[in-house]
């Protein structure tokens, strides 16, 4: 190809946005005459490149939005160590039905049980769909809405997490919230309801919420709304870190 064509070409893909073709086109060409390819697989090869990487660059943009302390995938979970574990259910929850449906999800267990890593990892699956995702800690999220009330930003807080297509609430009870915290979070939570799901992990059976919100009528109108055609998945099985500390003595 003359070399002015080259450049030319290389421009005008960069400003229809098409950068991938920008970047692979000259070897990409190479190849073609290498191998003979038709003008119809050249173009299809060109696509399939652009494609890949606009695919690969959202969920990288998903991953960055969720802010997962730690990628952990379903693959590093130990399903041999949780027997009681339904593992229909948690390939049926990664295809992302659960979500479209604006069902919840709520794993129940004491620590160490891989609540958490199980929440993260279907939230990665969420975000290689193209969901929306957003993973924080119960306490961290209701300090962040203290705050925004105190900046006069709560309204903008409160459309920006109902906006995610999966919130990821982890450590739900590990720490009891104050009066103001635990108002806060039901107004994020019920503005959710039927609109997008929620995930949490909590150490607490659903009896003990009041040690968490502390008014018994809007715990049960929360529970009620949270509950309400969800999958509530009860981890029952030991502590896989006691497992291991046991093991090192």
């Amino acid at each position: 190809m003359n070399p002015g064509t080259l450049v030319s070409l290389t421009y005008q893909l960069k400003e229809l946005n098409l950068s991938s073709m920008a970047k692979h086109i000259e070897s990409h060409i190479r190849q073609a005459k290498e191998t003979g390819m038709s003008y119809e697989e050249f173009l299809l090869l060109l696509t399939d490149l652009e494609l890949q990487m606009r695919t690969e660059n959202r969920y990288k943009r998903k991953l960055k939005e969720a802010k997962f302390p730690l990628i952990k995938s379903l693959a590093m979970f130990y399903f041999e160590e949780s027997p009681d574990l339904d593992m229909r259910l948690i390939q049926e929850l990664a295809t992302g039905e659960f979500i479209k449906a604006h069902k919840n999800v709520i794993f129940l267990g004491r620590s160490g049980t891989g609540k958490t890593h199980l929440s993260t990892a279907l939230g990665i699956e969420a975000c290689k769909q193209d969901f929306r995702t957003r993973f924080i800690t119960g306490y961290g999220l209701v300090n962040e809405l203290i705050e925004a009330r105190k900046d006069k930003e709560f309204s903008r807080v409160i459309q920006k997490y109902s906006r995610y297509d999966l919130l990821i609430l982890d450590e739900l009870g590990y720490v009891p919230f104050s009066k103001e915290g635990a108002e806060l979070l039901f107004q994020v939570l019920a503005e959710r309801h039927e609109r997008g799901s929620v995930m949490i992990t909590t150490n607490l059976g659903f009896g003990d919420w009041t040690q968490i919100f502390g008014d018994p009528t809007m715990t049960a109108a929360l529970l009620d709304r949270l509950t309400h055609k969800a999958h509530i998945i009860t981890c029952s099985w030991n502590s896989y870190r006691l497992k291991e500390t046991l093991k090192g003595k």
